[in-house]
C-alpha cells in the first residue's frame, strides 16, 4: 500500500464562499500514481468546512443564505466577547463561523477506482469558507495501490 500526501493553499473572499477544489484533487490523484484506494480531504482551519456537493451557482447562493439563516452572524455568542478571552486584540467576532463549520464537517473521504474518483456525475469536493477573506490550507491524502 502506498500513501501520497499533499496540500492545497488558496485565498478566499469575504464572508461565506464555496471553492470547487476537485480540479486540484484530480491533479494530485494523477501525481500520486495511485489507482485504487481512498482520498481524504481535510481542512486545516476551524472556520472552514469540506463537503461533497454540486458546483452550481444558484445552489451556492442557496447554501450561503441557508447558513446565514441557520447560524446568524449578528446573534450574540459568548465566543465573540473578545475582551473576556485570552486572544489577540484583532481577533474577529466569528463564533457563527465556528458553529457552521462544526455542523458541516472538516473532512470528506471518497473512493478511488481505476485512477478516477468514485463520485456522482454532479458531485465535486468543495471547500466552504465561513470567515473570509483568508489564506486557507487543505490537506489531501491518497492511500491505495
Amino acid at each position: 500500500m502506498k500513501t501520497f500526501n499533499s496540500s492545497l493553499e488558496l485565498d478566499t473572499e469575504q464572508g461565506i464562499n464555496l471553492h470547487d477544489i476537485m480540479p486540484d484533487i484530480k491533479q494530485m490523484i494523477v501525481a500520486s500514481g495511485i489507482n485504487n484506494g481512498f482520498v481524504t480531504v481535510t481542512s486545516q482551519h476551524t472556520t472552514t468546512a469540506v463537503t461533497i456537493n454540486e458546483n452550481e451557482s444558484r445552489l451556492i447562493e442557496d447554501v450561503k443564505l441557508f447558513l446565514t439563516k441557520l447560524v446568524p452572524p449578528q446573534d450574540r455568542y459568548l465566543h465573540n466577547d473578545i475582551a473576556l478571552r485570552d486572544c489577540p486584540p484583532d481577533e474577529p467576532e466569528n463564533a457563527h463561523s465556528h458553529l457552521a463549520a462544526m455542523l458541516l464537517g472538516g473532512s470528506e473521504v471518497f473512493s478511488l477506482l481505476d485512477g478516477k474518483p468514485v463520485l456522482g456525475q454532479y458531485q465535486s469536493v468543495m471547500l466552504i469558507e465561513l470567515d473570509g477573506p483568508r489564506r486557507r490550507k487543505v490537506n489531501i491524502q491518497i492511500i491505495g495501490e
